[in-house]
């Protein structure tokens, strides 16, 4: 049985102001059977983990360098992130992908440092706009799944997640058939790629709110969500959780 995750991906969203709203997640009564994690900004995660010790909320980094120290100004690295409180991190999303020319080369090498360091690492994939309308959605999804998981990768250390690129912050999400169809698609995709393919959590991602949460956790080998927006406020990413919880 696979335990589900809700992780919430504030981007480039928050202040010192905000921790309020992760308490609120933290500490949410009755406590969520789902997992529940933030990717916080930098600049929070270490306070961040101060205020919500001992409540069942996880945090996470939203990228991580893939060398474990170094003359790297500006970057981040995954002991870096473990240090600061941090249990898991994202490594290869789109808007990673597309604003900094990440290839799945550096996501697996990314990857591949979050695991030496003790964190799960959170592997996004997914299509664009245009290759969608190509009709090559699942040939890219194969491609990413093949260029960007590392060597040793399992359950234990890896979450699939899965966010089409022309979905993400648009309001828009693919109908439940063709999400069906990709995750499907991933499942058999890590066969041989990870020892216990099975086990590994596949999230969906991409204009994921309360509104139809629901019905996209209803949909087979969704084990959860990687949500952006809406992971920002209390009442809206409590409202997944619950959905999550009722799946």
């Amino acid at each position: 049985m696979r335990v589900k995750l809700a992780a919430g991906n504030w981007k480039m969203n928050g202040t010192g102001n905000d921790l309020a709203e992760a308490r609120k997640i933290a500490f949410a009564s009755p406590a969520p059977r789902s997992e529940v994690l933030i990717c916080p900004p930098a600049t929070l995660l270490t306070r961040m983990a101060d205020s919500v010790m001992g409540s069942p909320l996880r945090l996470g980094g939203q990228d991580c360098h893939a060398e474990p120290a170094g003359a790297h100004t500006g970057d981040i690295s995954a002991p870096m992130l473990a240090d600061a409180g941090a249990t898991h991190v994202i490594v290869g999303h789109s808007e990673r992908r597309s604003d900094h020319g990440e290839t799945d080369a550096m996501v697996r090498a990314k990857a591949r440092a979050a695991h030496a360091a003790g964190l799960v690492a959170i592997i996004c994939i997914g299509e664009t706009e245009a290759e969608r309308d190509a009709g090559r959605t699942l040939d890219v999804i194969r491609a990413q799944l093949a260029g960007s998981i590392p060597e040793g990768a399992g359950a234990a250390n890896t979450v699939i997640a899965y966010e089409p690129v022309w979905a993400i912050g648009s309001g828009r999400t693919p109908a439940p058939a063709e999400i069906a169809e990709v995750h499907g698609t991933i499942r058999a995709a890590i066969v041989g790629a990870v020892a216990d393919p099975g086990a590994v959590r596949i999230l969906y991602g991409g204009s994921v709110k309360p509104g139809n949460a629901a019905e996209i956790f209803a949909i087979a080998d969704v084990d959860g969500a990687l949500v952006g927006g809406a992971s920002l406020k209390a009442a809206d990413f409590g409202a997944i959780i619950a959905a999550l919880d009722a799946a």
